[in-house]
């Protein structure tokens, strides 16, 4: 650019040298060669132009390029991240699965002592001990199924919170 402007101020002085002179020839021969200068700049100006708009693309292409090899890298993390969610979910409803029928298990052996209990207390006073065994049994099968049932809405309230996470990482990578 600097180039450039140096010929045009060159072609100034020129013309400006043979006007004062007064002579025709030189005001002719100057003005010629103004134009000459400013083609020339003109010609420098446009070069440097195409250089920088290339090396703009060249930049760009790079960037998109970057850009490119960052949403593979974040698409394969994104499917891991998924995978990892799949199989914790996978894993949180066996194991709910499994302590629903322990619950149930619990539940019915619970009603199974209960009617022993209530079948033992209609009997003779010479069954005591034998009942209190039973009462006793009973009450840490009633203890089991109210852990049992809390640990249920543990599992289910960290269920609907994986599943939330991994709807809500859905509907970034739909967005991305």
């Amino acid at each position: 650019m600097t180039t450039a402007v140096g010929l045009i101020v060159l072609a100034a002085l020129a013309v400006a040298g043979a006007a004062l002179s007064g002579s025709w020839l030189l005001v002719t021969l100057a003005a010629g060669l103004g134009v000459l200068l400013g083609a020339a700049a003109t010609r420098i100006t446009y070069s440097e132009l195409v250089e920088s708009r290339v090396e703009a693309a060249r930049d760009r292409a790079a960037q998109a390029a970057a850009y490119n090899a960052l949403t593979e890298e974040r698409t394969a993390e994104h499917a891991s991240y998924v995978e990892d969610v799949r199989a914790r979910l996978a894993e949180r409803e066996q194991a709910l699965d499994e302590l629903e029928l322990a619950l149930s298990l619990s539940q019915r052996r619970a009603a199974t002592s209960t009617r022993k209990r209530n079948a033992e207390g209609r009997r003779a006073a010479s069954l005591q001990v034998r009942l209190s065994g039973a009462e006793e049994r009973a009450a840490i099968a009633q203890l089991r199924v109210v852990e049992l049932e809390q640990e249920v809405l543990a599992l289910r309230a960290e269920l609907e919170t994986v599943t939330s996470a991994w709807h809500a990482a859905e509907n970034l990578r739909k967005h991305a």
